[in-house]
């Protein structure tokens, strides 16, 4: 059993991350400001988010809506909320006008009603559209052929400010093998911003998990959601 607690754990491997996140930018020459780490909280409670804002990480990111909402009602009012799980439409009133992004926009039905609920609550919502780059089945996300036509689809919609894409790569040992992926998804974010949609302006790229946050960095990441290597406590490894 590990002796430290949860605050000291946490503060450690922030160290460490914080380390390669430096090294990683460094390498591609960019500036550490450009990265934001999301928290990925689905392996803590309500609690422990108060220990992972108090540490300084300012983004959580919730996967699953019924165990989003308990630790929402706690801490909703600090740090920047994420929704990265896949959305179900009937649960769209529950995220929108609380989660300040979300990184799952993968069909048309789902943009409808994001769309329909934030005019209602008089919002814009910015959002991540989800690209299954590595056309794996297993997975949500539009395919790059999809792309163009969604956005066309789309672009109507007042409510919606789609501000950048998302992927998830294949789990691998070697990051390497999954660097193509996130230089497509970079490629695509420029192909998009050619187009000059309305709605669509692509400023920012989600990607690079636990195992691969570095070579996300490497090709362009502005979002990396880390869970496992971050807020995961020791214990439960």
């Amino acid at each position: 059993m590990n002796t430290l607690t949860y605050q000291e754990q946490l503060r450690k491997k922030l160290d460490q991350v914080e380390a390669r996140i430096a090294a990683a930018c460094q390498r591609s020459g960019r500036k550490r400001e450009e990265v934001n780490i999301i928290a990925v909280t689905k392996y803590v409670d309500g609690e422990a988010i108060g220990e992972i804002l108090s540490a300084g990480i300012q983004h959580i990111g919730e996967n699953r809506v019924q165990d989003a909402l308990p630790k929402y009602e706690m801490y909703g009012e600090r740090g920047t909320w994420h929704f990265i799980g896949h959305l179900q439409t009937n649960k769209v009133k529950d995220v929108v006008g609380r989660f300040s992004y979300i990184h799952s926009l993968d069909r048309f039905s789902l943009a409808e009603a994001i769309n329909k609920r934030a005019e209602t609550l008089n919002l814009v919502v910015p959002c991540f559209v989800q690209v299954n780059i590595a056309e794996e089945p297993t997975k949500f996300g539009l395919s790059t052929k999809e792309l163009f036509a969604f956005l066309d689809e789309t672009s109507n919609m007042k409510h919606i400010n789609v501000i950048g894409l998302m992927t998830m790569a294949p789990n691998v040992d070697n990051q390497e093998e999954v660097r193509p992926i996130f230089r497509q998804l970079r490629e695509w974010k420029e192909k998009i911003n050619l187009r000059a949609y309305p709605h669509a302006h692509i400023r920012e790229l989600s990607m690079g998990m636990s195992g691969d946050f570095e070579v996300a960095i490497e090709e362009g990441a502005t979002y990396i959601r880390l869970g496992s290597i971050l807020v995961k406590p020791d214990e439960l490894s």
